[in-house]
């Protein structure tokens, strides 16, 4: 019988997760640093025009492309002459489960059917959660969802809560959890227990079922406009929203599109922490994630995560909370449209940016998501204000992640605000430094590898790999 304590289950990790999802990670284990990444990717036997029939098949994909024209006109009229792209939205809301983890959720509950699993598990805030548990009930395959919700006094908050409402009413079991280590722990549990599918967001299913979204809006905006966008904003946490959507541009021949990244931004506050909890009002798409996956992606529930999200980012841009509340009242407000929280961040990112870019060019915000009752603003803030923070209108730039939420009191107060994309890069570096026994980077394969993964060349990642030997 297998010993069930905590060090016994993490020691087997590696055993479960080959059993959990059929994929041999350990070519790609063979250094520490480098792997081909492509060859990961290429694990999945289907190229994008199967995926899209896979998906049209459970009835993922093919959404709306919207043109927010009153939202394009406010951004006008804050510009200077001139400035103000066409901003566009992907309306993934659209899809069976509410947003566009749908389509990661297809492809890999497709796989998992086809290599004869009778269930699948997933570990998720929620929107994943619903997705493979929408997917699954197509399948005719159970579904298990291991959710963290609740702080050390049982508190959980709306959006959660909803999300895990969701999950059920797609005939998922939901496990849920207090914040902490043991979400992981009571995971590998589940999979050993019940010899389930691990539909985990971070595989090459998973990331390849995304691919089709950034072909879909090359394809459209080539329709609408005649040509490709000039800029795809993405929601970032984990990543894989960004590498898949940004993976299916490519694909589609679209290399000149930049690919922009936007999370709420929630400095001092730590994810794990059981204070800081429930003091966040954004359960995705925060810099508590975004950040930490962007620096180093092997951080997930599979040896080598398939979100490597640097690789693709041109730009990466930070919101306040209290700009994609108000965001999310503007897109209901001004284009009739009311969306989840998720997306909303990158469309707050998509206004203000769109005010430095000239009025020919166009944006597309590849993202909506569903709005229950728990995301909305009223849930979140009435939450909030219930747990001590500071509720107002003013400037955004005083909010303070965990003591207060400001409300712009102008669409002007809605900003840019860059991530220093190269500390970024080089925070990475210095990780694959202590993966080498003697804590140098000399292999040339290795090099190579941190390049393509900072998107530099290696000239800039030996003057970091010096540096750090220097210090």
């Amino acid at each position: 019988m297998k010993q069930v304590d905590y060090a016994s289950v993490m020691a087997r990790r590696n055993e479960t997760m080959l059993s959990a999802l059929g994929l041999d990670y350990s070519p790609f284990l063979e250094h520490p640093i480098a792997f081909d990444y492509e060859a990961l990717m290429g694990m999945v036997d289907y190229d994008v025009d199967t995926i899209r029939r896979i998906q049209a098949d459970s009835g993922v994909g093919d959404t709306a492309l919207i043109e927010l024209k009153q939202i394009t006109e406010l951004g006008r009229l804050l510009a200077p002459p001139g400035k103000g792209a066409r901003i566009f939205v992907k309306d993934e809301a659209a899809n069976p489960s509410g947003s566009y983890k749908a389509r990661r959720a297809s492809l890999s509950l497709h796989h998992a059917q086809q290599a004869g699993f009778r269930g699948a598990v997933a570990a998720t805030s929620g929107n994943y959660g619903a997705a493979v548990a929408s997917q699954a009930a197509m399948r005719n395959l159970d579904c298990i969802v291991v959710q963290e919700v609740f702080d050390s006094l049982g508190i959980g908050q709306p959006e959660i809560l909803e999300k895990g409402r969701a999950c059920e009413i797609y005939g998922a079991e939901v496990l849920q959890l207090s914040v902490g280590p043991e979400l992981f722990y009571q995971f590998l549990r589940v999979l050993e227990e019940t010899g389930y599918f691990n539909a985990s967001l971070y595989t090459p299913y998973a990331i390849a079922g995304v691919e089709p979204l950034g072909v879909e809006i090359v394809e459209q905006m080539t329709a609408a406009t005649g040509r490709a966008p000039d800029v795809v904003m993405c929601t970032h946490a984990g990543g894989g929203n960004l590498t898949g959507t940004a993976r299916g541009l490519l694909k589609a021949g679209a290399t000149d599109t930049q690919v922009v990244a936007a999370s709420v931004d929630l400095t001092g506050l730590h994810m794990a922490s059981d204070r800081d909890f429930n003091r966040k009002h954004f359960t995705t798409g925060h810099t508590g994630f975004g950040i930490p996956f962007a620096g180093w992606p092997d951080r997930t529930d599979v040896p080598r995560n398939a979100a490597r999200a640097l690789r693709y980012m041109d730009r990466y841009l930070l919101l306040k909370q209290g700009e994609v509340f108000y965001m999310t009242e503007m897109l209901a407000r001004l284009e009739g449209l009311e969306r989840g929280p998720a997306g909303n961040v990158a469309l707050a990112g998509a206004l203000a940016l769109a005010q430095e870019m000239d009025a020919g060019q166009t944006i597309v915000v590849q993202e909506t998501e569903y709005a229950g009752a728990g995301k909305q603003p009223s849930a979140q803030l009435s939450f909030a204000r219930s747990r001590g923070i500071d509720i107002r209108r003013g400037d955004s730039d005083d909010e303070v992640p965990g003591e207060s939420v400001v409300i712009p009191d102008h669409p002007s107060r809605l900003r840019v605000r860059d991530v220093d994309l190269d500390r970024v890069r080089k925070s990475l570096i210095r990780k694959a430094t202590t993966l080498v026994p003697e804590g140098r980077v000399t292999r040339q394969e290795d090099i190579a590898f941190l390049a393509a993964e900072t998107r530099t060349d290696t000239a800039f990642v030996e003057r970091v790999l010096e540096a750090q030997t220097r210090n």
